[in-house]
């Protein structure tokens, strides 16, 4: 067995945005980023964003009306984490995502502080949509650099009618009888060419 030390211990997992409210502290250049990847994927997201103005491109996607979001146009106070499950400090200054962090820490809540690993409970990976098909990268935080260039090659290599194929072997699972083994069994059956030469 390979050792512990040597893994990333991180365990992933695909949240559906539309049924949790997350915050998101700051509308500048890290929390545009921040929104701009979290609406990419998840476009029906439950977002508060709380920052005492907002940087144009955040100002143009919240006046579009497209997404769900509400801005509060105020400094961040520690009831703002009240009602809300999934917190992302994203302001240029250390001060106030520290404060977001305690206030999150406080309440329970899962946090994730931009550019600083040590204080967060989740990352935002780097992430590749192909129809249904969703594949998340990490590099357990060390370099968001490398899990983007990832992102690229795999958007590559992965063909576009990737979500097709997704949804086909959805229909034939649907139709398959027996118990679960056996519907283990035929599935992979069915796609070993995929990984086979």
């Amino acid at each position: 067995m390979e050792s512990v030390k040597n893994q990333n211990p991180l365990y992933p997992v695909f949240f559906k945005l539309d049924k949790l409210k997350m915050l998101v502290v700051g509308a500048g250049e890290v929390g545009f980023e921040k929104m701009h990847f979290i609406l990419k994927s998840s476009p029906n997201a439950n977002i508060t964003i709380v920052a005492p103005w907002a940087r144009e491109e955040v100002s143009d996607i919240i006046k579009s009306g497209q997404y769900n979001i509400k801005w509060l146009e105020k400094e961040f106070d520690n009831s703002d984490i009240d009602g809300h499950d999934l917190i992302v400090a994203a302001t240029n200054f250390e001060d106030v995502n520290k404060q977001v962090h305690h206030a999150a820490k406080q309440k329970d809540k899962l946090i994730n502080v931009a550019d600083t690993p040590a204080l967060c409970d989740f990352y935002l990976g780097s992430i590749v949509t192909r129809g249904n098909l969703k594949v998340a990268i990490s590099t357990n935080g060390q370099s968001p650099t490398f899990a983007k260039r990832f992102r690229q090659v795999l958007e590559d290599v992965l063909p576009d009618d990737s979500g097709e194929l997704v949804e086909n072997l959805k229909v034939f699972r649907d139709k398959l009888k027996g118990d679960f083994n056996h519907k283990v069994k035929e599935l992979n059956r069915i796609t070993s060419s995929l990984v086979n030469e």
